[in-house]
Formats: structure tokens, sequence, C-alpha cells
């Protein structure tokens, strides 16, 4: 039995035992008709979250257990478990990595400090930030030598913001959280000043945070193009589109995951009742008792066995129906760096996790 039947069969039989003991009726609205569930698209892995994760499982595969990653490679509890099941130990500090070791950067990106520490050391090293963080880190390392100072939207002590912030000297990147932030910070010049956002951010927000940027700096510089990657903003419209059709939206995604949690403030903001989900067993009868349609979507860091899963626990709660909403195909994909390609042995081991 795969691991999705097994889950469902468990399910069930939770369901069944609820609904013995009166707790939980099915889902049914007030009419008597049974629910429909609709199906975010896109939604799940997108491409850097994709390239992370495999990186990980190939270096496995070619150099054997254990492979070190400093922080959880993407913020889902479910692939942090598989990996580490695999032979990844996840850690904070290069003090916790033996010599020789094989070191991995999590997907978020890491400060130049921690890559020239690493080097030091003597670690073999393979990167896994996504390549649209990697762009922002470019690019400010490019302004900077122009004599450019940042203003940062982003979230304090997330891990893509503190690793963008070590791209630089302390005191170039001013972080600002808020529209009231921007009336606080003080730049130590404003003629070379540029914005740049962290990648998962609301669409919205950084929209508004940015505009109160361009109205206290004028002249301040903007990207060519926004930083926020494109799979965050194909979930979030994706969320958009759906939240007007549905009663309730469940977003499958971990409390840490950035993406995650904005696709549940979007549904919220468009005033759509929504929760978020680590895995099929948070999901509350409750949430779903009395809805006729049942939003589902997933942040950029949730596989796809844990979508399928939580449909399961809706059929199990009695919903009948699964629909796929219509959105934008995504065909992006990015190359892995050099020293992880597999010979016919070591690929035949290779379980690639979706």
């Amino acid at each position: 039995m795969t691991e999705a039947a097994s889950a469902a069969s468990a399910m069930t039989n939770a369901a069944a035992s609820r609904m013995e003991n009166g707790i939980e009726n099915g889902i049914e609205n007030a009419q008597g008709q049974d629910a429909e569930v609709l199906l975010a698209a896109p939604r799940g892995f997108c491409a850097g979250v994709d390239r992370a994760i495999e990186i990980v499982e190939r270096a496995l595969a070619k150099f054997g257990a254990p492979i070190y990653v400093r922080h959880e490679i993407v913020h889902n509890t479910y692939v942090v478990n598989d990996l580490k099941a695999k032979g990844a130990i996840f850690i904070e500090e290069l003090d916790d990595v033996p010599p020789g070791a094989t070191l991995i950067f999590s997907a978020h990106g890491v400060p130049k400090a921690v890559q020239r520490e690493a080097q030091q050391r003597g670690f073999r090293i393979f990167d896994a930030t996504c390549p649209l963080v990697s762009k922002v880190h470019v690019e400010v390392a490019k302004l900077h030598k122009e004599g450019y100072e940042f203003i940062m939207i982003g979230h304090k002590r997330h891990p893509e913001v503190e690793g963008t912030l070590g791209q630089l000297p302390p005191g170039t990147i001013h972080l600002v959280e808020t529209e009231e932030d921007v009336q606080r910070v003080q730049p130590s010049q404003t003629e070379k000043l540029a914005v740049v956002t962290q990648t998962t951010l609301s669409v919205d927000d950084a929209a508004s945070i940015t505009a109160a940027v361009k109205a206290r700096f004028p002249q301040v510089r903007q990207p060519k193009q926004q930083d926020i990657c494109y799979a965050t903003q194909n979930r979030q419209d994706a969320v958009k589109v759906m939240s007007p059709k549905v009663d309730v939206v469940i977003v499958v995604g971990s409390p840490t995951s950035s993406n995650s949690n904005r696709l549940r403030e979007v549904a919220r903001r468009l005033g759509t009742e929504s929760y978020m989900v680590d895995s099929a067993e948070d999901l509350r009868p409750e949430w779903v008792q009395g809805k006729s349609r049942i939003g589902l979507t997933a942040g950029a860091s949730a596989p796809d066995i844990l979508v399928r899963q939580v449909i399961e626990r809706l059929r199990a709660l009695g919903a009948v129906s699964v629909r796929t909403l219509e959105g934008v195909q995504e065909s992006m994909k990015f190359p892995l760096p050099k020293g992880l390609k597999l010979d016919g042995q070591e690929a035949s081991g290779l379980q690639h996790l979706r």
C-alpha cells in the first residue's frame, strides 16, 4: 500500500469512528448538498524548491549519508523529515559540521561571512540558494560598488532576509517591514538609494511599502524586474481568483513558510475564511462544516503528497468532488550546481520527493 493510500485509509477509519461517536456528520451545507473541493492552480512546489530538494537528494546518492544542510533546506516539516530519514542533518552553526563533510546551503541563501567560513574550513559545498534570491544578491553587490545604499522590504529574522543583509557591510542595507518603518529609516545619504524586497512577500504589501519608500525618497532606484518571485506572484494570484468562488480556503504549508502564510492572508483580505495546515491531521472538521465549496492551495515549499492527503481527509469528511481551477502553467526549471551528476548505479537510488 502506498503512503498516500495508507494515509487515506487511516483518515477514513478515523472519520468513521468520529461519526459513530456523533462528533461529525460530514460536510454538508445548509441545503444538505455535499461539498466540492476547488484546487487552486498553480500550487505547491516551485522551481527553486524543487531544485534545492534535488540537490540534497543527489548529494546523498553520490556521497552517501550524512549530508549537512545549513538551516532547513526549505520551510516544510514533511520535506525536512523526509530528508532527515534519508540521511540529511540540518544545522545552524558550522561548528556542528565535521571536517571534510559535504555542506549544502539552504534555498534561502546565506551571508557572505558564512560562505567564507565554510570555504576556509574546507567543506565540500553545494549552494542550493534559489536563483531568484541569488539575483537579488547580485543586484545589491553590483549597485553597492556604484555607491548605493539599500532599503530592503522583508521580515526581520527570516533567513532569506538575513542572507541578503549579509551580502554587504553592516549599515548598508536598511530593513523595513511596514509603511511606518519607512518613515523611521535613516540612510546616511539619499542620492544613491535603491529598494529591494524579500522574494516571498505579499505582492500587495510589497507594492504599498514600495510606494511609501518612493513617496519619502522620490529618487529611489527600483529593480528593473520586481524581486518577488514568479511562483509567489502566481500562487497569490490563484488564491485571488479562487477566494470569491469558495466558502473557505485551506492552505497547505508549514508555519515557518513565509509564502504559505501570505496565501492565507490574501484569502482573508478578500473576506474569505482561511486556515493553514502543516498536514491533513491539522484540518479541523468545524472549519469545513456547512461549507458548499472548499478552496485548497499549497505554498511553494509544500509537496503534492500533502495536498493529496488533505483531499483524502476532506473526502473522509464528506466532500464528494474535486475540481482544479484554470491557472498559469509553470515550466520554469533551474539548473543544478556542477558536481552532482550521477552515474547509473548512483542514479538508481535517487528518489525525488514531489
